[in-house]
């Protein structure tokens, strides 16, 4: 059965859900947690910050300076309008062309992801496609609240452009949207499923945390999307640690056709394993899942962490080939490239 739990908000729209969360196995009423430990989620949530205060004064700096200030890519592709494909436009966001259905995924197309786009991670690639040169978009997955996966001036733009676009997002992210003239935001819990556009969207659990700000930690929740369409399964993990629900997500909703996966943002290791993934990671993810296909994401684009702008899909081909992956089952797109599925 297909279901979502809902609220009513102060302007009638059957979506934004009260402060006070059911408790569960991630949730203590009033802020979530991750089921399996890490520094950065539940009680331990202090020391995750001190710790996140040592890898950054600790980072190397030649490694950092393996980054360059900007990159030209090749001229975007045209996108595919004859049947399903997937294109990378940066970072985590990609456009899903499938029969009738247009779908973004933590649509970031500002300069910065950042609280200003005066300072903070600036954006190293162009956006594989304009903004004014998407197609008409019919669904957007906001996975969780960290600024480079939920970018509040490309929301208000795709809802200007947009404007009968469905957001789906997870508990705690529709109330903070609604806040910011971002209207109509559906919120769900993990495992719970909302039909829309004759697609069956299934919020799945991600190792992860969420903050806007140093007072807000956790207040919202954090995962990822298995989207059912027709004859289509396509898994949109978000951000995310290595975790036990890979192999749940395959047994309780299939395994996809098309799984999209972080491969970057993981150095240094001793910080980011339990919510960063990095390759070898992902190619353990990709074999639980029992996906047909996997693409990397969430590299190449801001300057988050040590890893080298190169490292990521170079990590992805060591790792592949030592788990004996061919290299067409898991592989990485140029920015504003497209693959058929």
């Amino acid at each position: 059965m297909f279901f979502v739990r809902q609220g009513r908000n102060a302007r009638g729209g059957a979506h934004i859900r009260d402060m006070n969360y059911p408790v569960s196995d991630h949730s203590d009423g009033e802020k979530f947690f991750n089921p399996e430990p890490t520094l950065h989620g539940g009680p331990r949530r202090r020391k995750g910050f001190l710790a996140l205060l040592r890898a950054r004064l600790r980072r190397d700096p030649q490694t950092w300076a393996r980054w360059p200030q900007w990159v030209e890519d090749p001229a975007p592709e045209a996108v595919p309008e004859d049947g399903p494909s997937v294109t990378w436009v940066g970072h985590s966001t990609f456009l899903l062309r499938l029969p009738e259905l247009n779908v973004l995924t933590d649509p970031v197309f500002s300069a910065r992801c950042s609280p200003s786009q005066m300072a903070g991670p600036k954006r190293v690639r162009a956006p594989g496609l304009a903004l004014e040169a998407l197609p008409r978009i019919d669904l957007i997955l906001l996975s969780h609240n960290h600024y480079d996966h939920l970018d509040l001036p490309s929301l208000r733009r795709l809802r200007a452009a947009f404007p009968a676009a469905r957001i789906v997002t997870l508990l705690g992210n529709g109330r903070y949207l609604d806040r910011r003239r971002v209207h109509e935001a559906h919120e769900l819990d993990w495992w719970e499923t909302l039909s829309l556009h004759g697609a069956h969207i299934t919020a799945t659990p991600a190792r992860h945390f969420s903050a806007r700000t140093l007072w807000d930690g956790n207040r919202a929740l954090w995962g990822g999307f298995y989207v059912q369409h027709k004859a289509h399964r396509i898994f949109f993990a978000g951000d995310t640690g290595y975790t036990k629900f890979f192999s749940e997500i395959r047994h309780r909703l299939g395994p996809p056709d098309l799984a999209l996966l972080p491969i970057g943002a993981y150095a240094p290791r001793w910080f980011m394993a339990p919510v960063h993934m990095d390759p070898d990671d992902a190619v353990r993810a990709f074999a639980d899942l029992g996906a047909a296909r996997a693409i990397g994401m969430h590299f190449g684009t801001f300057q988050l962490t040590a890893e080298g702008i190169d490292d990521p899909p170079q990590a992805l081909a060591a790792a592949r080939a030592r788990a004996g992956v061919a290299p067409e089952a898991f592989f990485t797109l140029g920015i504003g490239q497209s693959a058929r599925f």
